[in-house]
Order: C-alpha cells, then structure tokens, then sequence
C-alpha cells in the first residue's frame, strides 16, 4: 500500500489531519519533525537554534531516504520544508493541503495553545518574513502535489474524509 505524504505551510493542519486521516483509515502516522527530534534528542527549535536551518535540512533527507525504502502503507505528515526532499513522490502520493496565509496565522494565533504553537515555528518569529516564506514556497507547493486540498474553512475529519476519497480513486 503506498504511502500519502501530507505537505503544506507550516500551522497549516498537517499533523492534526494526519490523526483525522488515522482515525478513518487502517493507516498509522508518522511525523517526519518527531522523527528528526526523536534521532536528536532536541526540539526543531533547538535544532535551528544551534545548528541551523541547513543542518535540519539534512535531517529531512536522510529521513526521505529511510521513508523511500522502508516505509508503506503510512501517512506521513511533514514539515513545511520537507516537500524539497529528493525524489519525494517515490515516498507516496503527495498531498499539499493549501489555504492562505492569513488564515493560517489566524489558526495558530488563535489556537488555546496559539503562543507555544509559534514558539515552536522558529521560521514563524517574524510575521513579514513568514509570509515572505509562503508566498516563495506557494507555486513549489503545487510543483509537487499529486493532489492538492483547500483546507479553507474545513474540520480536520472532513478534510481527511476528502484526502482518502481522492487518493483510493
């Protein structure tokens, strides 16, 4: 059973519809950042922090390459760089759950956790910079995708209703 690999800006839901997509599946999630935290023993925060954006970058690709040749029949929920992984549609089929910007701050910073949730979004800390980020990585998000998802105004278990129902056809 082949994979589906969930991609998107960062706060966009990936992690949340993974474990919708679970609950409606016979499929377990894996969560390529908990990976990279688990193998370092440190948060992606951290990792950034001390090592840097290239360093964690190549954490993604060493994890890619474990997906490709060891993992089937999984949802794997990325982060929002991890759609620059070589040869990403071998992991699965690739799925970009897309929504604007502003509504993906709106989300988080209204979220009950909403300011743990951007302390741990280091790429977040400047709101221009964020939004910069979005719109560079938008039309690369698209390049990418098998399938692509407005998850605009959607819960969690509709949008994972609507994923498996497009990758089953």
């Amino acid at each position: 059973m082949k994979n589906i690999v969930l991609i998107g800006f960062m706060g966009v839901g990936k992690g949340s519809v993974a474990r919708a997509m679970m609950k409606h599946s016979k499929m377990v999630v894996l969560d390529t950042d908990d990976i990279i935290e688990s193998l370092e023993n440190r948060t992606v925060k951290k990792i950034f922090a001390d090592k840097g954006e290239e360093y964690f970058r190549a954490l993604e690709r060493k994890i890619g390459r474990w997906l490709r040749k060891e993992v089937t029949g999984t949802i794997i929920s990325t982060g929002g760089g991890f759609f620059k992984v070589p040869a990403l549609k071998k992991i699965g089929t690739v799925v970009l759950l897309n929504t604007s910007f502003e509504t993906i701050h709106t989300r988080i910073v209204e979220h009950p956790n909403g300011i743990k949730k951007l302390k741990k979004r280091p790429l977040f800390a400047n709101i221009e910079k964020a939004k910069s980020l979005y719109d560079e990585r938008q039309q690369q998000y698209l390049k990418v995708a098998d399938i692509v998802i407005d998850v605009t105004d959607k819960d969690f278990d509709t949008i994972a209703k609507e994923i498996l129902k497009k990758v089953k056809k």
